[in-house]
């Protein structure tokens, strides 16, 4: 029997209460990341309590690559990423929201800069929503936390909301985890050195289930998140290894 070949990119979708959501989403992305292959889908099941699971399950007789990842209670989506993630086999990871809003036709363009970066000094490709399809007031609280946030942290990043993100999975794994770090990916990349490139991403209104996010809440715990973020930029130090001496006479003999 032939071993399955390893993947060359990971795709993962956090998902709470999406079965709505589960077909076509899977049956987009076997479409539009043909050209990636081999990859696999990690579709994320943070918590569920509708028909999500069983979904999934019917889902992977169109996309026998997809897997499930189980949260027993709901985690966040910042724990669903990393569960994802630490599941994953490939060396690349790309994510999306998995209530659909976010076009898997968009995923090759994230994944195409990582896949020819051959030094490694990339650390991210990160979507910004272009003509968002999401209500004024959502748009308007996502249009104030991001100016507060690139103004203290500097990112230079208007939209980290955007589920679009692709990143060498090593590089996430050795990130600080929190709560919510996935919206601060840039800043926290920046933070280790990598090199940041940013996507003009398409952006579709929902056609299943609902929205489990409120501006309230997002800016409850946003105030917090962004002051953590701060202390954690100021208080890195990167230490620069110098050379053995002895290695180094080694070398020019």
């Amino acid at each position: 029997m032939q071993a399955e070949p390893t993947p060359r990119v990971t795709v993962i979708a956090p998902m709470k209460n999406e079965a709505g959501n589960v077909a076509s989403l899977a049956a987009e992305i076997a479409e539009h990341c043909a050209p990636l292959a081999p990859f696999e889908v990690i579709f994320v099941n943070d918590g569920s309590t509708d028909g999500t699971s069983a979904a999934i399950a019917a889902a992977r007789a169109v996309l026998p690559c997809l897997r499930e990842v189980r949260h027993v209670e709901s985690c966040g989506q910042s724990a669903a990423i990393l569960s994802g993630v630490r599941a994953a086999r490939a060396p690349i990871c790309v994510t999306l929201d998995g209530d659909g809003q976010n076009p898997p036709a968009e995923l090759p363009r994230l994944v195409a800069p990582l896949l020819s970066d051959r030094e490694g000094r990339l650390g991210l490709v990160a979507g910004q929503r272009v003509g968002r399809q999401d209500t004024v007031s959502k748009r308007l609280g996502s249009l104030l936390a991001n100016a507060l946030r690139r103004r203290l942290l500097r990112d230079e990043t208007r939209d980290t909301g955007c589920g679009l993100k692709a990143f060498p999975r090593e590089a996430f794994l050795a990130l600080p985890f929190f709560d919510h770090m996935h919206r601060y990916l840039p800043a926290l990349m920046r933070r280790e050195g990598y090199e940041i490139a940013l996507v003009d991403v398409s952006h579709r209104a929902r056609e299943a289930g609902r929205s489990h996010y409120t501006n309230f809440g997002r800016a409850m715990v946003g105030v917090l998140d962004l002051v953590g973020v701060w202390w954690l930029l100021r208080r890195r130090k990167r230490p620069v290894i110098a050379r053995d001496a002895d290695i180094a006479r080694e070398d020019a003999a």
